[in-house]
């Protein structure tokens, strides 16, 4: 269960994040509040993961996983445009969590 709550709290926060731009300054109701509900969550399930997860771990991993998910929202959603450094930037990102997730073990598995 440990890597079903990181990965709600990774969720959360990538709708969250997401979110805050189409809350205009949270000017916009419906966006706002789903910012509130998105980290609320994020943080919530990010608590119930650190009690088997190492703190470093699980913060390495959402947040390598959360760039990676809303620099693909940002494209898709809000067509915002991705150079090749930041693709490989992105892709450096995918291999150091692959990295402390396959070979670090300080990672629970």
């Amino acid at each position: 269960m440990k890597w079903v709550y990181l990965f709600i709290a990774i969720s959360g926060e990538v709708v969250a994040t997401s979110a805050l731009r189409a809350s205009d300054g949270f000017t916009r109701l419906g966006p706002s509040g789903l910012v509130v509900a998105g980290y609320a969550i994020a943080f919530y399930f990010l608590s119930l993961t650190l009690s088997t997860i190492p703190v470093g771990i699980a913060y390495a991993v959402w947040s390598g996983v959360g760039i990676v998910l809303t620099s693909i929202i940002g494209w898709v959603l809000f067509s915002q445009s991705l150079d090749l450094a930041a693709m490989i930037g992105i892709g450096l990102i995918l291999a150091g969590v692959a990295v402390i997730n396959l070979l670090s073990g300080a990672a629970v598995h």
